[in-house]
Protein backbone atom coordinates (compact mmCIF):
# COMPACT_ATOMS: atom_id res chain seq x y z
CA UNK A 1 0.00 0.00 0.00
CA UNK A 2 1.32 3.44 -0.96
CA UNK A 3 2.18 5.80 1.86
CA UNK A 4 0.72 9.31 1.58
CA UNK A 5 1.82 12.58 3.17
CA UNK A 6 -1.10 14.38 4.78
CA UNK A 7 -1.39 17.75 6.48
CA UNK A 8 -4.31 18.28 8.86
CA UNK A 9 -5.48 21.79 9.70
CA UNK A 10 -7.39 21.59 12.97
CA UNK A 11 -6.90 19.47 16.09
CA UNK A 12 -10.50 19.05 17.24
CA UNK A 13 -12.12 15.66 17.71
CA UNK A 14 -12.81 15.01 14.02
CA UNK A 15 -9.43 16.21 12.80
CA UNK A 16 -7.57 14.16 15.41
CA UNK A 17 -9.67 11.03 14.91
CA UNK A 18 -8.89 11.12 11.20
CA UNK A 19 -5.23 12.03 11.78
CA UNK A 20 -4.81 9.06 14.10
CA UNK A 21 -6.62 6.72 11.67
CA UNK A 22 -4.48 7.86 8.74
CA UNK A 23 -1.31 7.43 10.79
CA UNK A 24 -2.26 3.91 11.88
CA UNK A 25 -2.86 3.12 8.19
CA UNK A 26 0.82 3.85 7.55
CA UNK A 27 0.73 7.42 6.28
CA UNK A 28 2.92 10.38 7.24
CA UNK A 29 0.56 12.76 9.05
CA UNK A 30 1.21 16.21 10.47
CA UNK A 31 -1.37 18.22 12.45
CA UNK A 32 -1.51 22.00 12.86
CA UNK A 33 -3.68 23.97 15.27
CA UNK A 34 -4.12 27.72 15.56
CA UNK A 35 -4.07 27.21 19.35
CA UNK A 36 -0.43 26.72 20.34
CA UNK A 37 -1.29 25.41 23.81
CA UNK A 38 -3.38 22.70 22.15
CA UNK A 39 -0.37 21.59 20.09
CA UNK A 40 1.78 21.46 23.22
CA UNK A 41 -0.78 19.45 25.15
CA UNK A 42 -1.53 16.91 22.42
CA UNK A 43 2.10 16.35 21.47
CA UNK A 44 3.06 15.86 25.14
CA UNK A 45 0.17 13.81 26.53
CA UNK A 46 -0.65 11.90 23.30
CA UNK A 47 -4.33 11.92 24.27
CA UNK A 48 -7.20 14.20 23.26
CA UNK A 49 -9.35 15.52 26.13
CA UNK A 50 -12.58 14.87 24.21
CA UNK A 51 -11.50 11.45 22.88
CA UNK A 52 -10.35 9.78 26.09
CA UNK A 53 -10.25 6.27 24.63
CA UNK A 54 -7.88 7.20 21.82
CA UNK A 55 -4.08 7.09 22.03
CA UNK A 56 -2.23 9.38 19.63
CA UNK A 57 0.49 7.37 17.85
CA UNK A 58 4.09 8.45 18.43
CA UNK A 59 4.54 8.70 14.65
CA UNK A 60 1.88 11.41 14.33
CA UNK A 61 3.60 14.79 14.17
CA UNK A 62 2.41 18.21 15.30
CA UNK A 63 3.44 21.68 14.19
CA UNK A 64 2.68 25.27 15.12
CA UNK A 65 3.68 26.44 11.61
CA UNK A 66 0.88 26.63 9.06
CA UNK A 67 3.54 26.93 6.36
CA UNK A 68 5.07 23.62 7.41
CA UNK A 69 1.76 21.73 7.48
CA UNK A 70 0.96 22.94 3.94
CA UNK A 71 4.34 22.05 2.44
CA UNK A 72 5.01 18.86 0.51
CA UNK A 73 1.69 17.12 1.21
CA UNK A 74 -0.34 14.82 -1.04
CA UNK A 75 -3.50 15.95 0.73
CA UNK A 76 -4.40 18.92 2.91
CA UNK A 77 -7.30 18.16 5.24
CA UNK A 78 -9.39 21.09 6.51
CA UNK A 79 -10.84 19.96 9.85
CA UNK A 80 -11.69 23.24 11.60
CA UNK A 81 -15.28 24.23 12.54
CA UNK A 82 -17.20 25.87 9.69
CA UNK A 83 -16.98 29.34 11.27
CA UNK A 84 -13.17 29.15 11.02
CA UNK A 85 -12.84 27.71 7.51
CA UNK A 86 -12.46 31.05 5.71
CA UNK A 87 -9.95 32.46 8.20
CA UNK A 88 -7.89 29.28 8.16
CA UNK A 89 -7.87 29.23 4.36
CA UNK A 90 -6.67 32.84 4.30
CA UNK A 91 -3.78 31.94 6.61
CA UNK A 92 -2.86 28.88 4.57
CA UNK A 93 -3.28 30.44 1.10
CA UNK A 94 0.30 31.75 0.69
CA UNK A 95 1.71 28.27 1.33
CA UNK A 96 -0.68 26.06 -0.66
CA UNK A 97 0.92 24.93 -3.95
CA UNK A 98 -0.78 24.90 -7.35
CA UNK A 99 -2.75 21.73 -8.04
CA UNK A 100 -3.05 20.77 -4.37
CA UNK A 101 -5.80 18.30 -3.38
CA UNK A 102 -7.78 19.85 -0.52
CA UNK A 103 -10.26 17.81 1.52
CA UNK A 104 -12.86 19.51 3.71
CA UNK A 105 -14.62 17.67 6.54
CA UNK A 106 -16.32 20.68 8.16
CA UNK A 107 -20.11 20.69 7.73
CA UNK A 108 -21.84 24.02 7.47
CA UNK A 109 -22.70 27.05 5.38
CA UNK A 110 -21.30 30.54 5.53
CA UNK A 111 -24.04 32.88 6.82
CA UNK A 112 -23.47 35.90 4.57
CA UNK A 113 -22.57 34.22 1.28
CA UNK A 114 -24.57 30.99 1.83
CA UNK A 115 -21.55 29.16 0.42
CA UNK A 116 -20.79 25.55 1.25
CA UNK A 117 -17.40 24.93 2.84
CA UNK A 118 -15.56 23.97 -0.38
CA UNK A 119 -17.06 27.08 -1.99
CA UNK A 120 -15.69 29.16 0.89
CA UNK A 121 -12.25 27.59 0.45
CA UNK A 122 -12.32 28.13 -3.34
CA UNK A 123 -13.42 31.75 -2.92
CA UNK A 124 -10.63 32.47 -0.46
CA UNK A 125 -7.95 30.71 -2.55
CA UNK A 126 -8.89 32.83 -5.56
CA UNK A 127 -7.92 36.03 -3.74
CA UNK A 128 -4.57 37.80 -3.91
CA UNK A 129 -2.90 35.55 -6.44
CA UNK A 130 -3.62 32.32 -4.59
CA UNK A 131 -2.77 28.83 -5.86
CA UNK A 132 -4.17 27.65 -9.20
CA UNK A 133 -5.98 24.47 -10.16
CA UNK A 134 -6.51 23.16 -6.64
CA UNK A 135 -8.93 20.25 -6.47
CA UNK A 136 -11.51 20.42 -3.69
CA UNK A 137 -13.13 17.32 -2.24
CA UNK A 138 -15.85 17.13 0.43
CA UNK A 139 -15.59 14.13 2.75
CA UNK A 140 -18.90 13.63 4.53
CA UNK A 141 -21.17 10.96 5.93
CA UNK A 142 -22.42 9.29 9.14
CA UNK A 143 -19.15 9.57 11.01
CA UNK A 144 -18.89 10.32 14.71
CA UNK A 145 -15.29 11.05 15.67
CA UNK A 146 -15.74 9.09 18.90
CA UNK A 147 -16.27 5.87 16.91
CA UNK A 148 -13.63 6.49 14.23
CA UNK A 149 -11.14 7.06 17.07
CA UNK A 150 -11.83 3.50 18.26
CA UNK A 151 -11.68 1.87 14.78
CA UNK A 152 -15.39 1.06 14.77
CA UNK A 153 -16.79 0.37 11.25
CA UNK A 154 -17.60 3.60 9.42
CA UNK A 155 -18.66 4.64 5.91
CA UNK A 156 -18.13 8.01 4.27
CA UNK A 157 -18.46 9.76 0.89
CA UNK A 158 -15.67 11.39 -1.12
CA UNK A 159 -17.50 14.00 -3.22
CA UNK A 160 -16.01 15.86 -6.17
CA UNK A 161 -17.05 16.41 -9.80
CA UNK A 162 -13.44 15.50 -10.68
CA UNK A 163 -13.63 11.70 -10.54
CA UNK A 164 -9.86 11.32 -10.40
CA UNK A 165 -9.62 13.53 -7.31
CA UNK A 166 -12.56 11.78 -5.63
CA UNK A 167 -10.97 8.37 -6.22
CA UNK A 168 -7.56 9.56 -5.01
CA UNK A 169 -9.12 10.66 -1.72
CA UNK A 170 -11.02 7.37 -1.60
CA UNK A 171 -7.67 5.54 -1.80
CA UNK A 172 -6.09 7.70 0.90
CA UNK A 173 -8.88 7.25 3.46
CA UNK A 174 -9.95 3.65 2.82
CA UNK A 175 -8.90 0.97 5.30
CA UNK A 176 -10.35 -2.00 7.17
CA UNK A 177 -12.43 0.29 9.40
CA UNK A 178 -13.49 2.98 6.93
CA UNK A 179 -15.23 2.27 3.63
CA UNK A 180 -15.23 5.23 1.26
CA UNK A 181 -17.69 5.77 -1.61
CA UNK A 182 -17.42 8.42 -4.33
CA UNK A 183 -20.07 10.85 -5.57
CA UNK A 184 -19.74 13.66 -8.16
CA UNK A 185 -22.57 15.65 -6.51
CA UNK A 186 -20.42 17.72 -4.17
CA UNK A 187 -23.15 20.35 -3.69
CA UNK A 188 -25.71 17.76 -2.62
CA UNK A 189 -23.27 16.09 -0.25
CA UNK A 190 -22.31 19.38 1.39
CA UNK A 191 -25.90 20.62 1.65
CA UNK A 192 -26.81 17.34 3.36
CA UNK A 193 -23.92 17.67 5.80
CA UNK A 194 -24.89 21.21 6.75
CA UNK A 195 -28.66 20.99 6.87
CA UNK A 196 -28.94 17.65 8.69
CA UNK A 197 -27.55 19.47 11.73
CA UNK A 198 -30.60 21.76 11.72
CA UNK A 199 -33.00 18.82 11.60
CA UNK A 200 -31.00 17.04 14.33
CA UNK A 201 -31.40 20.10 16.56
CA UNK A 202 -35.13 19.90 15.97
CA UNK A 203 -35.16 16.21 16.83
CA UNK A 204 -33.26 16.97 20.02
CA UNK A 205 -35.78 19.66 20.95
CA UNK A 206 -38.57 17.12 20.42
CA UNK A 207 -36.81 14.66 22.71
CA UNK A 208 -36.24 17.33 25.33
CA UNK A 209 -39.95 18.12 25.29
CA UNK A 210 -40.65 14.50 26.14
CA UNK A 211 -41.91 13.41 22.73
CA UNK A 212 -41.11 9.86 21.69
CA UNK A 213 -39.79 7.66 18.91
CA UNK A 214 -42.77 8.34 16.64
CA UNK A 215 -42.02 12.06 16.58
CA UNK A 216 -38.30 11.40 16.11
CA UNK A 217 -38.94 9.17 13.10
CA UNK A 218 -41.33 11.71 11.60
CA UNK A 219 -38.88 14.58 11.96
CA UNK A 220 -36.03 12.55 10.44
CA UNK A 221 -38.00 11.38 7.41
CA UNK A 222 -39.79 14.66 6.76
CA UNK A 223 -36.53 16.46 7.45
CA UNK A 224 -34.64 14.65 4.69
CA UNK A 225 -37.61 15.31 2.38
CA UNK A 226 -37.29 19.06 2.82
CA UNK A 227 -33.49 18.97 2.52
CA UNK A 228 -33.93 17.08 -0.76
CA UNK A 229 -36.48 19.63 -2.01
CA UNK A 230 -34.00 22.42 -1.47
CA UNK A 231 -31.17 20.40 -2.99
CA UNK A 232 -33.11 19.64 -6.16
CA UNK A 233 -34.03 23.33 -6.46
CA UNK A 234 -30.29 24.06 -6.34
CA UNK A 235 -29.44 21.54 -9.06
CA UNK A 236 -28.38 18.59 -6.90
CA UNK A 237 -29.01 14.91 -7.63
CA UNK A 238 -32.01 13.71 -5.62
CA UNK A 239 -30.37 10.30 -5.11
CA UNK A 240 -27.65 11.93 -2.99
CA UNK A 241 -30.17 12.60 -0.22
CA UNK A 242 -31.19 8.93 -0.02
CA UNK A 243 -27.57 7.88 0.51
CA UNK A 244 -24.92 7.91 3.22
CA UNK A 245 -24.26 11.65 3.05
CA UNK A 246 -28.00 12.40 3.20
CA UNK A 247 -30.32 10.20 5.23
CA UNK A 248 -27.39 8.22 6.66
CA UNK A 249 -25.75 11.26 8.22
CA UNK A 250 -29.08 12.63 9.40
CA UNK A 251 -29.98 9.39 11.20
CA UNK A 252 -26.73 9.21 13.13
CA UNK A 253 -26.77 12.91 14.03
CA UNK A 254 -30.39 12.90 15.14
CA UNK A 255 -30.22 9.74 17.25
CA UNK A 256 -26.81 9.68 18.95
CA UNK A 257 -25.70 11.35 22.17
CA UNK A 258 -22.32 11.83 20.49
CA UNK A 259 -24.11 14.52 18.46
CA UNK A 260 -23.62 18.06 19.75
CA UNK A 261 -26.67 19.19 17.79
CA UNK A 262 -28.87 16.52 19.33
CA UNK A 263 -27.60 17.29 22.84
CA UNK A 264 -28.10 21.03 22.39
CA UNK A 265 -31.63 20.44 21.11
CA UNK A 266 -32.49 18.26 24.11
CA UNK A 267 -31.38 21.01 26.48
CA UNK A 268 -33.42 23.63 24.60
CA UNK A 269 -36.47 21.36 24.71
CA UNK A 270 -35.97 21.03 28.46
CA UNK A 271 -36.17 24.80 28.81
CA UNK A 272 -32.51 25.82 28.76
CA UNK A 273 -32.02 29.12 26.85
CA UNK A 274 -30.43 28.66 23.41
CA UNK A 275 -27.10 30.34 24.15
CA UNK A 276 -26.79 28.59 27.50
CA UNK A 277 -27.54 25.22 25.88
CA UNK A 278 -24.72 25.68 23.39
CA UNK A 279 -22.40 26.73 26.21
CA UNK A 280 -23.28 23.58 28.17
CA UNK A 281 -22.50 21.39 25.15
CA UNK A 282 -19.01 22.89 25.28
CA UNK A 283 -18.21 22.79 21.56
CA UNK A 284 -19.39 24.35 18.31
CA UNK A 285 -23.03 23.46 17.58
CA UNK A 286 -23.00 23.66 13.79
CA UNK A 287 -26.77 23.40 13.43
CA UNK A 288 -27.29 26.74 15.16
CA UNK A 289 -25.28 28.54 12.48
CA UNK A 290 -26.65 26.44 9.62
CA UNK A 291 -30.26 27.19 10.61
CA UNK A 292 -30.00 30.81 9.54
CA UNK A 293 -28.37 29.93 6.21
CA UNK A 294 -30.92 27.17 5.56
CA UNK A 295 -33.82 29.51 6.30
CA UNK A 296 -32.40 32.16 3.96
CA UNK A 297 -31.85 29.61 1.18
CA UNK A 298 -35.41 28.35 1.56
CA UNK A 299 -36.73 31.90 1.17
CA UNK A 300 -34.46 32.61 -1.79
CA UNK A 301 -35.41 29.40 -3.62
CA UNK A 302 -39.08 29.51 -2.54
CA UNK A 303 -38.84 26.00 -1.08
CA UNK A 304 -41.17 24.81 1.68
CA UNK A 305 -39.02 23.74 4.68
CA UNK A 306 -41.35 23.74 7.71
CA UNK A 307 -39.05 21.90 10.13
CA UNK A 308 -36.16 24.20 9.28
CA UNK A 309 -38.43 27.22 9.67
CA UNK A 310 -39.63 25.99 13.08
CA UNK A 311 -36.04 25.41 14.24
CA UNK A 312 -35.03 28.87 13.00
CA UNK A 313 -37.94 30.47 14.88
CA UNK A 314 -36.86 28.79 18.12
CA UNK A 315 -33.14 29.47 17.72
CA UNK A 316 -33.33 33.05 16.43
CA UNK A 317 -36.87 34.27 17.07
CA UNK A 318 -37.36 33.14 20.65
CA UNK A 319 -40.40 31.02 19.79
CA UNK A 320 -41.53 28.53 22.42
CA UNK A 321 -40.23 25.07 21.36
CA UNK A 322 -43.46 23.25 22.22
CA UNK A 323 -45.52 25.76 20.26
CA UNK A 324 -43.15 25.48 17.29
CA UNK A 325 -43.35 21.69 17.15
CA UNK A 326 -47.11 21.64 17.70
CA UNK A 327 -47.49 24.01 14.75
CA UNK A 328 -45.94 21.34 12.53
CA UNK A 329 -48.78 18.97 13.46
CA UNK A 330 -51.41 21.59 12.60
CA UNK A 331 -50.11 22.52 9.14
CA UNK A 332 -52.40 22.18 6.15
CA UNK A 333 -52.89 18.52 5.29
CA UNK A 334 -50.94 17.05 2.38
Amino acid sequence: MKKFSIGVLGAGTWGMALARMLTVSGNDVQVWSAIEAEVDNLSTTRVHPNLPGMKIPAELQFTKSIEEVCTGKDVLLFAVPSVFVRGTTAKARPYIPDGQILVDVAKGMEPDTLYTMTEVIADELNRDGGPKNCRLVALSGPTHAEEVALDLPTTIVSACPDDEAARFVQDVFSNTCMRVYTNPDIKGVELSGALKNVIALGVGISTGLGYGDNARAALITRGIAEIARLGVAMGCNIHTFAGLAGIGDLIVTATSMHSRNNRAGILIGQGVPVQEAMKQVGAVVEGYYAAQSAWELAQRKNVDMPITEAAYAVLYGGRDPREALNSLMLRDRT
